[in-house]
C-alpha cells in the first residue's frame, strides 16, 4: 500500500511538473524569443474596411463609435461597415446617427436572421454580408462592446508579411471589481499562450473582437460562408484561412491593444465560457492535452498537499510565481500593468471558474448568445 501511494505521488508530481515546464517555456519565449511583427508603414497606405456586427448593443456602442472617431488614418482610405443584426433596442438608431456624420460610413440593417447557407450563427452571417460590401485591402474586425485605440489600423497594417492572412491583436478587460480583475488575467493568460504557439508556427485561433484579415486571404478561403456552423466563428474563419495556405499570427503591442467590458455576473460569465468551450473541444488533440494539464493541476496539487503538504504547497507556489512572471512579462509588451495582488490570488479564482465552467457545460441548457438560443 505504501509503495502504491509513493507511485501515485510520483505520477502526480510528474503531472504537476508538466504544467510548470509549460510556464517555464512560456517565460523563456516571452523574455528571449519574442517576435514583434511590426515594421515601417508602406509609402502608399492601403484602403481598409472596419466591420462590426451589433445586436442589442445600445449601452456599449457609443463608446466604440467615439473611439472610431479618433482613429489616426486618412478618411479617404478608411471605411466603416456596420451591421445591425435585427436589434430590439436603439442600436440601429445609434448606428444610423453616427453614419450620417461621414461619407465613409455605412450601416446595413439585417431585419431578420436568415443565414446565407443555413450554417452560420447570427454574428457570422452579418459579417459575411458586410464582407461582400467591403472595398478595403484589409478587413478589421472588432465588437460593439470594445474600444479601439487611435493606432489600431496603422499597427495592424504594419504587422502583415507576404505570408500573413490573419492577424490577431490583444484585448484587455476593463473594470474595477474583483471579478473583472480576474477576468482580465484570464484573457491575458489565454492570449499569451496563443501568442507563443503562433510564434512557434502553430495554428491557434482568431480573435473576433480584435482581428485583421487580408482581403485576398478572406475570399480565397471562402469567407464566413465557407465555414461550418460554430458559436466560435473566429476560430472557424482562422482555420479556413490557415487551410488556404496563409499564416495566422498575433501581435502583442500597444497599437494592437483594445479594451472590452467584463461579464458582470457569474451566469453571464458561464454562458460565455460554455460557448467558448464548444470551440475548444473542436481543437486538435495536442491542444486539448496541453489545456488539460491546466485543469488537472488542481486535483493533482490538492492530492499532493494531502499526502505531503510541504511538497504540495511548494509546487503550487512555483506554479503561481511562474504564471505571474509570464503574465507580467506579456502584458508589459503592450504597456499594460498587472498588479501582483491579483496575480497571486488568480489561481483560487481560476480553480472555481474552471470547475463551474465544466459543470455548466454539461448542464442541459441551450446556449444564449446575443439574445438568441443555440443548441
Amino acid at each position: 500500500m505504501e509503495n502504491s501511494n509513493t507511485i501515485i505521488q510520483y505520477l502526480a508530481s510528474f503531472a504537476a511538473a508538466i504544467l510548470l515546464i509549460q510556464y517555464i517555456i512560456l517565460i523563456i519565449r516571452a523574455k528571449f524569443f519574442w517576435i514583434d511583427y511590426s515594421k515601417p508603414l508602406p509609402e502608399i497606405l492601403p484602403k481598409v474596411s472596419i466591420l462590426v456586427s451589433s445586436r442589442n448593443e445600445e449601452k456599449d456602442l457609443p463608446n466604440l463609435l467615439k473611439s472610431f472617431d479618433s482613429i489616426d488614418y486618412p478618411t479617404d482610405k478608411l471605411e466603416f461597415l456596420l451591421a445591425d443584426d435585427a436589434s430590439e433596442d436603439r442600436t440601429l438608431f445609434l448606428l444610423k446617427s453616427w453614419c450620417e456624420k461621414g461619407e465613409n460610413r455605412k450601416v446595413i440593417a439585417i431585419k431578420e436572421y436568415k443565414s446565407a447557407n443555413n450554417f452560420l450563427n447570427g454574428k457570422a452571417n452579418a459579417l459575411a454580408i458586410l464582407a461582400k460590401e467591403a472595398s478595403g485591402d484589409y478587413f478589421f474586425f472588432t465588437d460593439a462592446d470594445c474600444i479601439v485605440n487611435k493606432d489600431w489600423v496603422k499597427e495592424g497594417i504594419r504587422c502583415f508579411s507576404d505570408s500573413t492572412g490573419l492577424l490577431n491583436g490583444v484585448t484587455e478587460i476593463k473594470g474595477d471589481s474583483f471579478f473583472s480583475h480576474f477576468q482580465k488575467l484570464d484573457w491575458w493568460n489565454i492570449l499569451g499562450i496563443t501568442k507563443v504557439v503562433s510564434d512557434l508556427g502553430g495554428h491557434t485561433t482568431g480573435l473576433g473582437n480584435n482581428m485583421v484579415i487580408l482581403k485576398e486571404a478572406y475570399f480565397l478561403s471562402g469567407g464566413y460562408e465557407n465555414t461550418t456552423f460554430s458559436l466560435t466563428e473566429d476560430l472557424e474563419i482562422s482555420r479556413s484561412i490557415n487551410n488556404a495556405g496563409f499564416q495566422v499570427q498575433q501581435q502583442v503591442s500597444p497599437g494592437m491593444l483594445l479594451t472590452t467590458k467584463a461579464e458582470k455576473g457569474w451566469l453571464a460569465f458561464l454562458k460565455q465560457r460554455k460557448r467558448w468551450l464548444k470551440g475548444v473541444l473542436t481543437l486538435p488533440w495536442f491542444w486539448k492535452l496541453a489545456l488539460s494539464f491546466h485543469l488537472l493541476f488542481f486535483p493533482v496539487v490538492f492530492y499532493l498537499i494531502w499526502m505531503n503538504w510541504l511538497v504540495g504547497l511548494f509546487i503550487w507556489l512555483f506554479k503561481i510565481v511562474f504564471q505571474s512572471i509570464f503574465l507580467k512579462s506579456l502584458s508589459s509588451k503592450s504597456k499594460s500593468h498587472l498588479y501582483w495582488i491579483w496575480l497571486l490570488l488568480y489561481d483560487f479564482y481560476y480553480f472555481l471558474a474552471s470547475s463551474l465552467t465544466i459543470l455548466y457545460y454539461f448542464w442541459p441548457s441551450k446556449i444564449t448568445w446575443k439574445s438568441r438560443q443555440y443548441s
